[in-house]
């Protein structure tokens, strides 16, 4: 008995410290998991419901693909980004054509942002300790 191998388009989105792997998969398109739990699950917010779909969204392809997404790092926010970067990199690897309408909404870019490091003598990045003259 052959096992058919399911074929997938996978991407990889980062945002701060969080990094999520997102694979996509053509069939009925009920499932998205995020670490073995349902979307809503992770992310009760409907607004971050919402920032994840989006990708799906625009290229029109909601309710095409079953989606599987490995996330750690970072906090939440970071991984909705992350997530919604990770998926418009794997529509893009399934059909090409998609890249120009998700780049127009923004959806193609990896936010470069990430916390300053911690200098010398200060308490933060840029806080100094309270000066005393005495």
């Amino acid at each position: 008995m052959a096992t058919m191998k399911l074929k997938y388009y996978e991407g990889i989105g980062r945002r701060k410290e969080a990094v999520a792997r997102v694979r996509i998969t053509v069939d009925d398109g009920k499932t998205f998991v995020i670490n073995g739990k349902t979307l809503e699950q992770v992310f009760p917010s409907a607004l971050a419901q919402e920032h994840i779909m989006k990708p799906l969204v625009v290229a029109g392809m909601n309710g095409k693909f079953s989606v599987s997404v490995k996330a750690n790092g970072g906090g939440m926010t970071g991984w909705a980004d992350a997530i919604s970067l990770g998926l418009s990199r794997a529509l893009v690897e399934f059909e090409a054509k998609l890249k120009s309408g998700l780049r127009k909404e923004g959806l193609m870019t990896r936010d470069p942002r990430a916390v300053e490091r911690k200098k010398a003598g200060l308490k933060k990045a840029r806080k100094a300790p309270r000066f005393s003259k005495r």
